[in-house]
């Protein structure tokens, strides 16, 4: 048997239906062996696991890694470090940088300012008005997927109108492409903003009252009907109500192709944590109260909630320690935290370590096309690793942080279980807790590696293609004809 790069043994491994003492075999960054220890080759270098486990590294769908345009709030290197630290192997970047990634060009300098990336990553283009033309072009230059703003958030994007997002998701539909959407009602919230800053309101209570639980319903609602006349796929970003869970599983009871995220703030935190941290803890959407974080739990255990994600989003500490809340940036780091969060609750019971995985790995390569070459521990995967101690103790630091926002809400948090080393593609990235910075610029697109399911189109006439042109043939105001497939709901 020939000698391969790396033997990990003495570990136990974990997947969605099982956990195994199993030793793991790996050559030329993949995954060729994962079984007992005596039927494994020799290994180039060995690495002693015992007591840990072994876990198919997180992927995180919905970081801001902030390059290019805000490089003192993140870069790639020190976002992408953030994640090697917290057991995450591949992330997919949010297209709210400057300029926004909605051209050719724009996505161009982002690819180039990735090549410094620890870990592998996904892109996510923007989805706008301005960009319906587009789409196609971002996609053959690299985009994996896309992200359309029907809620406001930091970079102030205008929300597409829904004349643009049923038309983009009538494109995006045949080609099977998924988009995320961030799920808030625009015009509520900038009304309501603007009427209580015109009553001074300036306390950490008035973001959350400017964004009430009916933004995320209604925003939800408008999606599913879109995506399910159409046959797009959704994700829906950072969900945080409990409120709106009944539309989602109606949604998926009905078939539409929705995936759905949460964050370790929506299942942890509350607004008794935003009167005690003020600004520091401004998000969109906002914590709410603490009757969501249950049901928000319950989703995840019964699979109305895909995954967990951390919508990781650093700023400068000076943009988030002001006097008004409105003044405040929306978010803060979460990619490094997020794996000792979630273990720490599967120590208490919450969940299992099966259960982490299926939140953490699985569905989220299921969600974008990646299944079989990452989120598994399996021959001829990526040997994307995460060796973790669930025995392991500590205190959650803001100065320990890779990221250059280094303002956490999760500072002073015990936890117990932690990432102690991580591999991407076979090469540690994480080693012994630290860094390893020879790794910079390891990182890869999987957009060579994605492939998304055969897509199911419906009502779609060639649809945009012939907006401004009648059928071959046809008298110039006859209706182009549509296989139309209503909804039972629907008719």
């Amino acid at each position: 048997m020939p000698t391969v790069d790396l033997v990990i043994r003495g570990g136990q491994v974990v997947s969605p239906e099982a956990i195994i003492p199993a030793s793991v075999a790996i050559d030329d960054g993949r995954i060729v062996a994962v079984g007992h220890d005596d039927l494994m080759p020799a290994g180039r270098e060995e690495f002693r696991a015992d007591s840990l486990y072994l876990l198919p590294g997180a992927i995180d769908s919905h970081v801001h890694f902030r390059d290019p345009g805000y490089p003192h709030k993140e870069t790639w290197a020190t976002g992408s470090a953030a994640a090697a630290c917290g057991g995450v192997t591949t992330v997919f970047d949010m297209p709210n940088t400057k300029p926004p990634t909605g051209s050719v060009e724009a996505l161009q300098m982002k690819l180039r300012a990735a090549e410094s990336s620890y870990v592998d990553f996904g892109i996510h283009a923007l989805l706008g008005d301005d960009t319906i033309d587009v789409l196609e072009d971002l996609l053959e230059h690299g985009a994996t997927s896309f992200k359309a703003f029907v809620g406001n958030t930091f970079g102030n994007l205008p929300a597409p109108t829904d004349g643009a997002l049923l038309e983009a998701f009538e494109i995006l539909a045949p080609l099977g492409i998924r988009t995320t959407v961030h799920a808030e009602n625009s015009s509520i919230m900038a009304r309501r903003q603007k009427r209580m800053e015109e009553a001074g309101r300036i306390d950490s209570q008035a973001h959350l009252a400017a964004r009430p639980e009916v933004c995320e319903i209604e925003a939800v609602s408008r999606i599913v009907h879109f995506a399910e006349w159409t046959g797009a796929r959704i994700h829906v970003a950072h969900q945080s109500s409990a409120d709106a869970l009944w539309v989602i599983r109606e949604a998926k009871r009905r078939g539409v192709d929705i995936t759905v995220e949460t964050c370790p703030q929506y299942l942890l935190l509350n607004t008794e944590d935003m009167i005690r941290l003020g600004g520091v803890l401004r998000v969109n959407p906002p914590i709410r109260d603490a009757r969501h974080n249950q049901p928000l739990w319950d989703a995840l255990c019964d699979g109305t909630v895909d995954m967990i994600a951390t919508d990781h989003a650093p700023h400068a500490i000076d943009e988030k320690l002001r006097d008004s809340i409105w003044t405040c940036d929306c978010g803060f780091p979460g990619v490094e935290t997020q794996m000792a969060l979630m273990l720490s609750e599967v120590n208490k019971g919450r969940a299992t370590l099966m259960d982490y995985v299926r939140w953490s790995s699985v569905a989220p390569v299921r969600a974008w096309g990646l299944y079989g070459s990452k989120g598994v521990i399996a021959p001829g995967a990526h040997a994307d690793i995460a060796i973790v101690d669930m025995n392991r103790q500590g205190v959650l630091s803001h100065g320990l942080l890779q990221t250059i926002g280094k303002l956490s809400p999760w500072n002073g948090r015990f936890v117990q279980g932690y990432p102690l080393h991580t591999l991407v593609r076979g090469r540690f990235v994480m080693r012994e807790g630290k860094l390893v910075t020879e790794a910079r610029g390891w990182g890869r697109s999987v957009k060579s590696i994605q492939k998304m399911p055969v897509p199911q189109p419906r009502n779609v006439p060639s649809a945009t293609r012939n907006i401004l042109q009648a059928p071959t043939g046809a008298p110039q105001d006859a209706r182009p004809q549509v296989d139309a497939v209503t909804p039972a709901h629907l008719r």
